[in-house]
């Protein structure tokens, strides 16, 4: 089933998720919705936040940047059939360079800006059997999970903006919480039912 995601200005998006156990209901049902949602939507990855769970769940799919010309064949191998749950993340250490690279949310439709991130993180989670797993990623995967981990942190990508640039977009923000913006996929405005 697809399910509306939460636009900007949801109190959702801001909060701390907080961590699930095995028997949280209906697991496997939210994890397939999700998937489907995301694919709906075009994204490479979704947090639980952004269907409106405060629950620390996120999934990635980063298998369209492996079409990307510019990455080496490596990176594309490891990009190919790149599809994962995370839940319960904690990412024990980010290492490398800072780079930057356009970001978009599918929850902040129609803006996207560079953003600076570690090159390689430490991760710990649990995949969707409840398996325990702590692995080390790079790249461009390491920045699909970067973006959906701060989501469980009730962090946007705007927020890691200069004030500059926070400004320049303040409007676009605004409209997109009250629901001035057309995205293609099913969305939930915070601001719209309330006429502000």
């Amino acid at each position: 089933m697809i399910l509306p995601i939460v636009a900007y200005g949801d109190p959702v998006l801001k909060k701390k998720a907080k961590e699930i156990n095995k028997d949280y209901p209906k697991l496997s049902e939210l994890l397939e919705n999700m998937f489907e949602t995301m694919y709906n939507a075009h994204g490479v990855g979704l947090a639980a936040p952004q269907i409106g769970l405060p629950i620390r769940l996120f999934l990635v799919d980063a298998e369209p940047f492996a079409d990307d010309d510019e990455l080496s064949e490596e990176e594309k191998e490891v990009l190919t059939g790149f599809r994962k749950v995370f839940i319960n993340a904690t990412i024990i250490e980010e290492t490398g360079e800072e780079w930057g690279f356009t970001e978009g949310c599918l929850s902040i439709p129609d803006v996207r800006e560079d953003v600076f991130r570690k090159e390689t993180i430490k991760i710990n989670y649990f995949d969707e059997n409840f398996i325990e797993h702590t692995e080390t990623f790079s790249g461009l995967a390491a920045r699909v999970i970067q973006h959906e981990y701060d989501h469980i942190e009730g962090i946007l990508f705007t927020d890691k903006l200069s004030s500059l640039k926070k400004r320049l977009i303040k409007g676009k923000l605004t409209n997109i919480s009250k629901g001035k913006i057309n995205a293609d996929y099913r969305m939930k405005f915070p601001l719209a039912k309330k006429g502000r």
